[in-house]
Order: C-alpha cells, then structure tokens, then sequence
C-alpha cells in the first residue's frame, strides 16, 4: 500500500498531533493484547492509496468498517467504505446502491461481488468516518479520535479541491458535511441505503447520475459506475 503524496503529508501531519499519537497507542495495545482489529493494518488507509487530494472527483462518506469476516478470518474491510474484497457476500447497504444503480445508470448491471475498487481508481474517495473498529463489534473504535482526523481530511479536501461531489447518506455524513463550501463542491444528501432507511428516499434518488451531471458540467470525466 502506498499512500499518494498529497494525502501522506496531510496525514503525516495528522499523525504527529496528540489525539492521533493517543489514538494509535489505544488500537496498538488493543491489538497486542489479542484483540482483532478490520481491516488489516496494511489496508487501514487504503482509501488514499488511488487518487490523490487534487484528483478526487466524489466523496462517498461512510461510518465505520465492516466487522465480519469469512471462514477463513479474513475480514471483510479493506479500507474503502461500502466496499467489501471480492469472495465475501454483498452487504445489504451495497445491495442497495446496486439496485439504485440499475435504474439510475444505463446499463448498469449488478455485480456478483462487492469489491468497488474500480470507482476508487477513477477518482471516488471511498471514505468511513471511522477507519478501524473490532472484530464483531460495531462502532467499538467510535470516539477514539478517528472523527478528528476524517473532519480534517474533509476539511482539506473542501479548502483545496478544486471541485467535486459530496455524497452524503444518513444523517451521521450530514453531519460530517455541515461545513463544506456549497459555492465550489455539489453536496447531494438523503437517506442512508441501509435496509432500515433506503426506502425514506434513497431509492431514486439518482445521486450517481447527478454527480455524473455536475462532473461533465464542470469540465471533469464522469465516472464510469459499472463494475464488472
């Protein structure tokens, strides 16, 4: 994994600050005392591996990373939000953004895996607001300092992007959105696709060809959704 060098000197940064040197110290003694940690330590920032600060045309926010694993141990977080590695079963949220897909996007077909390392290749930054949590254990690394450093990562990324998509399910990413500069970014909101929420409104809600919309608008290519 190598981190692009826009996003390693703002998380350098990051990383010489109190609350992320305490933060650290919290999952590296959680890990030494045999606690499992998803994702892997390598894949933790893999989110910032693909495109680099300048370069990123979507933010699609999520909250923390999948907590299970399959037969083997292996987890199903690889360090991009709603993104599962490929082999694992499609997660319900996943599910449906695929079937927003299929009716927002021509041509779209629904994937038989969920791996959508293919959009973070063309500049969506697959982004939870919280990059490690425990085995079987949602939200367990909520309030550990991650909010501080992803509130700085947006933060960057609204002052010095040039221009691109917020999209923002649920209120948790609202929330987290509440301070980007509306003039120079497109922020679309609505329901989170979870199963408990998608039918307030997310689905056709058509956030994918809207930002498609705004990208060709604004002089960028759109990106391509369909994964194969």
């Amino acid at each position: 994994m190598k981190i692009l060098p826009q996003w390693q000197s703002i998380i350098s940064q990051e990383q010489s600050k109190p609350y992320f040197k305490e933060l650290t110290q919290t999952i590296t003694k959680q890990r030494e005392n045999g606690e499992i940690i998803y994702p892997k330590v390598d894949d933790v920032f893999n989110a910032f591996t693909f495109t680099d600060l300048s370069d990123v045309k979507v933010v699609i926010l999520g909250q923390d990373p999948y907590h299970g694993c399959n037969e083997l141990g292996e987890p199903q977080a690889h360090g991009l939000a709603f993104s599962v590695a490929k082999g694992f079963k499609v997660p319900p949220s996943l599910v449906n953004m695929y079937k927003e897909l299929v009716t927002d996007i021509e041509g779209f077909t629904t994937p038989n895996h969920g791996n959508l390392t293919a959009w973070a290749e063309q500049g969506v930054l697959l982004l939870n607001t919280v990059l490690t949590v425990k085995k079987a254990n949602a939200n367990s690394h909520a309030k550990l300092g991650w909010e501080m450093f992803t509130d700085n990562i947006i933060q960057e990324i609204n002052t010095h992007n040039q221009g691109c998509v917020f999209i923002l399910w649920g209120s948790h990413a609202q929330k987290k959105g509440k301070n980007i500069d509306k003039n120079k970014h497109l922020v679309l909101v609505g329901p989170h696709p979870s199963p408990l929420s998608a039918y307030r409104g997310f689905f056709g809600c058509q956030h994918f060809s809207k930002a498609n919309t705004w990208l060709t608008k604004n002089n960028h290519k759109p990106i391509d959704w369909k994964i194969t």
